[in-house]
């Protein structure tokens, strides 16, 4: 995460200027907290109040994993709202971050991804997200888009079930063969059982990803002393 610079320590100003800075200083830095504030839910983030900021990005992040284009960028203009101003470029790149990836626009996502100094998806999560935005286009796209997504939907369903069935006819055929309802049903079985695997694999994958993230922003964090 980008280092925030301190406020330089002006030890000629008047004791009351210096109460103003070390308050200054504590709200400095409110971007950092947000590994520690991702482990809590949305209710517990919905209302924390001393660091708002953090609070409403994580909102932000995980609205745009849904796919939540709307909800994500109303949480990241209140995290805008109360954030310090020197923390204001950094959160308007996740917030361009964020509404790339709920809108499924993966070159934009690269691009902003790589400018928060983060590493960026995977050609094959890129691939993925331009798929999901053929097949889920956003709200307000057009008509013609929408009707294109579902005829792509259904010949994904129907391509997903002529493989299964063709590998429930495969693996029946040395029992004595399946007929034609059988074999659909126990294509169908078998296609749910991969995607859930996979599914599930992804889940794995991404909440080790960002163990490792969190760890890496926890390291390069810096230590700032509070002045009294």
């Amino acid at each position: 995460m980008t280092r925030i610079p301190e406020v330089a320590h002006l030890t000629h100003c008047p004791p009351v200027a210096k109460q103003r800075q070390t308050r200054m200083q504590y709200q400095l830095g409110s971007l950092a907290q947000i590994p520690q504030l991702e482990d809590r839910t949305d209710e517990q983030l919905q209302s924390e109040s001393k660091y708002r900021a953090a609070a409403k990005a994580i909102l932000g992040a995980r609205a745009a994993e849904r796919y939540d284009a709307e909800a994500s960028r109303k949480y990241f203009n209140e995290a805008l709202a109360a954030c310090h101003p020197q923390e204001r470029p950094m959160l308007r790149q996740m917030m361009k971050a964020a509404l790339a990836q709920a809108e499924r626009r993966p070159d934009e996502l690269r691009e902003a991804m790589e400018k928060l100094g983060q590493e960026p998806p995977s050609n094959r999560q890129l691939m993925l997200l331009r798929l999901m935005g053929l097949i889920a286009p956003p709200p307000k796209a057009s008509l013609l888009i929408r009707a294109r997504g579902i005829a792509i939907l259904i010949l994904l369903v129907i391509v997903l079930v002529a493989i299964g069935f063709g590998l429930a006819k495969l693996i029946a055929l040395p029992l004595g063969g399946v007929g034609t309802l059988g074999g659909i049903l126990l294509g169908l079985l078998i296609v749910a059982a991969v995607l859930g695997a996979l599914a599930l694999i992804g889940r794995r994958r991404q909440a080790k990803a960002r163990t490792a993230q969190r760890e890496r922003i926890d390291a390069a964090q810096p230590r700032r002393v509070m002045r009294r």
